[in-house]
């Protein structure tokens, strides 16, 4: 398995060289040690490097990967790593090596009723999240190292102790799920968000288990004969179709809407959602216009984030229509371009080849740097994890001038 890990890492990356010699120095430092689970330490690294190259990083960062945990794991230093690859890579293992201090404290820790939502421990969490947020207004990858690193050690979570269990996922939901959604990278953050609910509320993760999985059979069944009948009418209208699929909701967001609609899977109609992959905007607008020639939609479910993307860069055009057999349906319509966005956020948009200048990318992700200038005038640590909290975004106000543009 490692070599078959390693060799999708290559056709993952160019600069070859660099990424052998990464994993060599860091194979041959991890030479000694295991994981809690026995395994061979070097298989995280791995995997962390693995992930970093399935979400098309640069080279250098997917070689940070493989050199995370050496500095401060092993006998060799960061100056070491500094003389074998160079500054930069020093940089970023560094940067990750102060991220990975950041922890929940052990004392005041609780995990409250999940309708409560999670609480958190005020002040020392608080000042964690500053520091994190500078490090990430510096350069992104040492936090996209990081979600990788994390994402790894929650998938791996069940060999250690159940106390630290429900710390790190507790860490896991407060902050980086956060973070992963800030940074557009919907699929990472569903990962972590899942991976935490099993370790802080095991009762109710098991029983919408349980109660889920049939109805997801259910509706995938019902969607495979409503994509044929939509590729023939796609097909009658010569709208040229890049792909149509579905995909069931993750488990934590699947929870927490049906705790707004009384626990009642019927009020959900985005149990797995249908989305509809086309060439560019124009079609995405035909598109919903065909569909809402054959399907009524709902009042109030048509949604236009293309206009108006999302606050982390979010674009599609979401419409709920009552379609086969009277089924309510959620339909997504987005081209591939904004599915790679929902999929990898940040990192579809950035070749990232000479690191991330947040400047060179204008208002898009502006809100990185907003987020450090923010929290730097903010005197009290509670305050600014009540911001974090609420949502920094969510009462976003959108202006538009005179020529039409939306500010």
């Amino acid at each position: 398995m490692p070599n078959q890990q390693f060799q999708q890492i290559l056709k993952n990356t160019s600069n070859l060289k660099l990424i052998k010699s990464a994993f060599e120095f860091a194979k041959n430092a991890h030479q000694e040690q295991k994981r809690a689970s026995g395994e061979d330490y070097i298989s995280h690294p791995l995997r962390v490097a693995q992930i970093l190259s399935e979400m098309k990083l640069d080279p250098k960062t997917v070689a940070a990967g493989f050199l995370h945990d050496v500095a401060d794991d092993t006998k060799k230093t960061l100056e070491d790593i500094e003389k074998e690859f160079g500054q930069e890579i020093a940089f970023l293992v560094n940067g990750v090596s102060k991220l990975g201090k950041l922890r929940y404290p052990k004392e005041g820790l609780q995990v409250e009723p999940i309708e409560m939502r999670i609480k958190n421990p005020i002040d020392l969490r608080a000042e964690n999240l500053r520091k994190m947020f500078f490090a990430m207004a510096e350069d992104l990858r040492v936090v996209l190292i990081k979600l990788a690193d994390r994402l790894d050690n929650m998938e791996t979570l069940s060999s250690v102790q159940p106390e630290k269990q429900k710390r790190i996922a507790l860490e896991t939901l407060e902050i980086f799920a956060p973070l992963a959604n800030r940074l557009g990278i919907g699929d990472m953050r569903s990962r972590l968000q899942d991976l935490a609910f099993i370790y802080l509320y095991p009762k109710e993760y098991e029983w919408l288990i349980k109660n889920v999985e049939e109805r997801y059979e259910t509706r995938k069944k019902y969607l495979e004969s409503f994509k044929k009948v939509l590729i023939k009418i796609f097909q009658k209208e010569r709208i040229k179709i890049i792909d149509i699929h579905y995909r069931p909701k993750h488990y934590w967001t699947l929870y927490q809407k049906l705790l707004q609609h009384e626990m009642s899977f019927d009020r959900v109609y985005d149990l797995v959602a249908l989305r509809i992959i086309v060439e560019d905007v124009k079609t995405c607008y035909e598109v919903l216009g065909i569909i809402h020639k054959f399907w009524k939609p709902l009042p109030g479910r048509i949604k236009d984030y293309i206009a108006f993307p999302k606050p982390n860069g979010y674009r599609a055009l979401h419409t709920t229509c009552l379609c086969l057999g009277g089924k309510i349906t959620e339909i997504q319509i987005k081209t591939k371009e904004m599915h790679e966005e929902a999929e990898y956020g940040i990192t579809a948009h950035w070749a990232m080849k000479e690191g991330i200048n947040l400047k060179s990318q204008g208002k898009r992700f502006s809100w990185v740097q907003q987020l450090k200038d923010w929290q730097s005038k903010i005197s009290e640590s509670k305050d600014f994890l009540e911001g974090l909290k609420i949502d920094f975004f969510k009462n976003r106000i959108f202006v538009f001038t005179p020529k039409g543009d939306v500010i």
